[in-house]
């Protein structure tokens, strides 16, 4: 890769052989951090390894530094083969100047305490500081507690927490068909979530959905709360929320005098907002930020969703006058090998924000040159039009995935299209695509205009590389679609 390309952010933005999702990004100083849980490459498990803090400065998202080990799952005490493995975290400067971060351990049980870490300084590394808990020192335990999110309101500490079942089967009921299967669902929450008659009873709301509670200047204790902002699944029928019930994620942001809550729908593969002129209450939904299958973008239904999809996480964070929109996609064939991407958002006069699509540029100042050479598991698209919903083993479909060490996208098959969002083109140049496998057929070169070229596909043991002559002008999508026999695996692309 030459000099110039080194300037350049791709997705994801953090090197290919790292797996942070659930990321929420923070301004703090004059660099954006991003803390999220972390994933093992080809894991069989969710958040695996320790958090991992990454930071870039404001003038260059291209240059991620990794501030190593910031938080241990074994710092904490309760940390137990039930409770092993550190879920989404987030961080919030306290009124002290320090910083807390929150997090909930998880594993053989759904979710234990909102446990919190506190640092002086937003790199790490943090030390166990407590649970959240009552004003007479109980563990905190209304609703589920899980996937914290924190607002510092002008000294005011908000949390934000919940979960709910997210059923395809139930997506489409009645709100009567709902009530007729309550017993059910009570049941499932007597033992998923361990909850006791007693404890559900207490639940007025019920238990599942986005809460928020306002916490003292210790940062543990519940002062006020908790209070229903958003509706799971099985109570959002006849409400604004229908559709895009609240599942998971719970994040929120100020802007101006418009609180934003960012979470993860019942369809999972979304990031959808609502927004209320106050931090614990009257939120209405408004719409959906991005999908990690670019699912209702354009009109692109599930059928033909451009990635494989699953659960998502995330957050906006404003850089510089610009807005991004963090969340996370999927990787070798499991739902457990995720990692974080980003887009720029626009925030509409209105306060609306358009739901933007997929890209390979992300965090970089425009699209990318065609010049020098770019890792093949930048695509942003990976699609034969007919994916399977979430991941599915046994059906044969390309995937991004670590191959003897390396980062490639691996059985590319017939039908299969790699896609590129976007490059900024001026005319002729050579692409050149590095290829190994079983394959034999033409791969197509297109953009939005059309098919610019075509390579021959062979058969080859060993990593070889194909070149043809193109041209495009203007910003571009660049597309690579295999018409064959077989199936290949592609390491890298280059312009010359």
């Amino acid at each position: 890769m030459n000099t110039s390309q080194k300037k350049q952010a791709f997705n994801p933005y953090l090197p290919l052989d790292t797996y942070v999702p659930d990321g929420e990004p923070h301004v703090f100083g004059d660099r954006l951090y991003v803390f999220g849980s972390h994933d093992k490459e080809g894991g069989d498990k969710y958040c695996m390894l320790d958090y991992e803090g990454f930071s870039a400065p404001l003038d260059n998202l291209a240059d991620w530094r990794s501030e190593g080990i910031i938080y241990r799952a074994s710092q904490d005490p309760t940390h137990s083969e039930k409770y092993s493995y550190l879920y989404a975290p987030d961080v919030v400067q306290g009124n002290d100047g320090r910083y807390y971060l929150y997090y909930a351990l998880s594993y053989q049980s759904f979710t234990g305490p909102i446990h919190v870490a506190v640092c002086d300084t937003p790199a790490g590394s943090y030390e166990y500081y407590g649970e959240v808990r009552y004003p007479d020192g109980r563990t905190f335990d209304r609703g589920i507690t899980f996937d914290p999110g924190l607002l510092n309101d002008n000294g005011n500490i908000y949390l934000y927490y919940g979960w709910a079942i997210s059923a395809p089967q139930m997506r489409h009921k009645t709100k009567e068909e709902l009530e007729q299967i309550r017993p059910t669902i009570r049941q499932v929450e007597l033992s998923m979530f361990e909850k006791t008659e007693e404890q559900l009873a207490r639940e007025t709301d019920g238990l599942q959905g986005a809460n928020v509670v306002r916490l003292a200047d210790d940062m543990l204790t519940v002062i006020e709360g908790p209070k229903r902002i958003a509706p799971g699944q099985v109570d959002a029928a006849g409400t604004p929320f229908e559709g895009h019930a609240f599942f998971e994620a719970s994040s929120i942001r100020k802007i101006g005098d418009t609180y934003y809550f960012i979470y993860s729908s019942e369809v999972c593969h979304e990031l959808c907002y609502a927004t209320s002129q106050y931090p614990d209450r009257d939120f209405h939904y408004r719409g959906v930020i991005v999908s990690n299958g670019d699912i209702g973008y354009h009109g692109i239904d599930e059928e033909h969703r451009l990635a494989v999809t699953g659960n998502d996480h995330g957050s906006i964070a404003c850089v510089n006058g610009q807005w991004y929109i963090f969340y996370h996609r999927h990787t070798n064939k499991t739902c457990f090998s995720r990692q974080g991407c980003a887009e720029k958002i626009t925030i509409l006069p209105d306060g609306t924000i358009p739901q933007v699509e997929m890209t390979s540029c992300g965090l970089n100042d425009g699209p990318l040159a065609p010049a020098g050479s770019y890792p093949a598991p930048i695509a942003c698209n990976l699609t034969n039009d007919h994916l399977p919903d979430k991941i599915d083993r046994e059906t044969p479909i390309a995937y991004i995935t670590c191959d003897r060490g390396e980062r490639i996208i691996k059985d590319i098959s017939d039908s299969f299209r790699v896609g590129y969002k976007y490059f900024a083109f001026d005319g002729p140049v050579t692409l050149g695509v590095v290829v190994r496998g079983k394959a034999r057929g033409i791969l197509e070169i297109a953009t939005e205009d059309g098919i610019i070229g075509r390579l021959d596909i062979a058969p080859s043991e060993n990593w070889k590389t194909l070149t043809a002559p193109i041209a495009a002008n203007g910003t571009k999508g660049l597309y690579l679609t295999y018409h064959g026999d077989g199936a290949f695996d592609m390491k890298e692309f280059f312009f010359a």
